[in-house]
């Protein structure tokens, strides 16, 4: 404050009023924005990152009702028909154009899919069905006329989770016999065997003969875990275990002494490759073949189970990553994502590929087709739910909500 002529001190506010130089200086045009550290992002660009972002982090889908079961349009509810129909759709057709993928993988497409067996587990029977009680009882009705079989389906690897059981047409599996080149004597026994034992899964060893034996569990049409424990010869011949081409037994054999066990995998070789054997014989272990049993089993089984594994937990993880919260989406949005983010097959997507304007990602680089061979979605979905892993529930609005359980 300054002081007047009569010794009073005015305020500086008078003092500015009175000299124009004495004002504050105009404060800068960007004083009113917010500051930011160096190399901070502006809160529009940060916020349309956040949103474009694979991540759903908004609200929870609302579940009217819970869905229990897909059952398909136009198809009879009896068993066979429902087999046949998950048979039928287990896989998408390869494109005709614009597939991004050459002659040679489109054949081991192909001739994947048709080394598969012909394995429906009952869970995904029971997903197309809508009743669950009849469809337990006309199976049981099926089996007992010997139209119809029932396997076992167990998993794989350390600490493997059984899968459940899978059910198999008896024409079908007769149908693999004939097609594997067993010799037909042994292929009359086997189907003779089949028709005494229709609801057991396993058959005391002493009904073949160990050369018989040795025979059906190198196709892959047996499968045992003491009857073959005598049985070394199985070990020099590949088959159902592809023991003939191991690496640890080709590097056993150059290391180990002739006659060894050690020379042919160690005790064990059986068991690392995914056999069911336990390893070869020890004092403890050794059991004579009439009181050893048979189970009974398809070649390519373990490849159909390596198929659901890996397909159920990569669309498991789409429900995490598109929704970490809640892990869940509804059922388009969840295809859409289990197809590659692609274009879709309608007209307006294949006029632009057939003009050249297709720029996105071709079917045959996707995770769908380069892992999973073209697996189907709704197949998948089906099967998911049979066994409990997803739970579908009615939006109201979107359609269908998956979520995992």
């Amino acid at each position: 404050m300054s002081v007047s002529a009569t010794g009073a001190r005015r305020p500086l506010q008078s003092r500015r009023k009175q000299n124009p130089f004495l004002k504050r200086a105009s404060s800068s045009p960007f004083s009113n924005h917010p500051r930011r550290k160096p190399g901070q992002a502006e809160p529009s660009l940060k916020r349309a990152r956040t949103e474009s972002s694979d991540d759903h982090d908004g609200e929870q889908l609302r579940s009217v009702r819970i869905v229990t079961n897909i059952p398909p349009k136009n198809i009879e509810q009896d068993v066979l028909s429902l087999m046949r129909h998950a048979q039928e759709q287990m896989f998408n057709a390869i494109p005709e154009q614009a597939a991004g993928m050459n002659s040679v993988r489109i054949a081991e497409v192909l001739n994947y899919r048709k080394a598969l067996p012909p394995i429906i587990s009952t869970a995904h029977v029971h997903a197309l069905s809508t009743s669950s009680t009849d469809t337990d009882r006309e199976i049981a009705r099926l089996i007992q006329s010997g139209k119809l079989r029932k396997i076992e389906v167990l998993g794989r690897g350390k600490g493997g989770a059984p899968l459940g059981e899978g059910l198999v047409l008896v024409e079908e599996w007769e149908k693999m016999l004939k097609e594997s080149g067993l010799d037909v004597a042994v292929q009359e026994k086997y189907l003779k065997v089949m028709r005494q034992h229709p609801a057991s899964a396993t058959v005391p060893a002493s009904d073949f003969a160990d050369a018989e034996v040795s025979e059906l569990v190198s196709l892959g049409f047996m499968t045992s875990t003491s009857a073959l424990a005598s049985k070394t010869e199985v070990l020099s011949r590949p088959g159902a275990f592809s023991l003939g081409t191991s690496a640890s037994v080709a590097t056993a054999g150059s290391s180990a002494p002739a006659g060894s066990l050690e020379a042919i995998g160690g005790r064990g070789a059986i068991h690392a490759r995914g056999g069911g054997g336990g390893g070869l014989p020890t004092s403890s272990t050794t059991k004579s073949r009439s009181t050893g049993t048979l189970t009974f089993s398809l070649p390519g089984t373990g490849a159909y189970l390596r198929l659901l594994t890996e397909a159920k937990t990569h669309i498991i993880q789409l429900l995490s990553k598109y929704s970490p919260k809640f892990k869940e989406a509804s059922r388009e949005m969840l295809r859409e994502r289990w197809n590659g983010n692609i274009l879709s097959s309608n007209a307006a997507s294949m006029a632009k590929r057939a003009r050249g304007e297709f720029t996105g990602i071709l079917p045959g680089k996707t995770k769908k087709w380069k892992t999973f061979n073209g697996l189907d979605f709704q197949w998948l979905l089906e099967e998911c739910l049979g066994s409990g892993q997803v739970e579908c529930f009615d939006t109201g609005s979107v359609g269908l909500g998956v979520r995992a359980s």
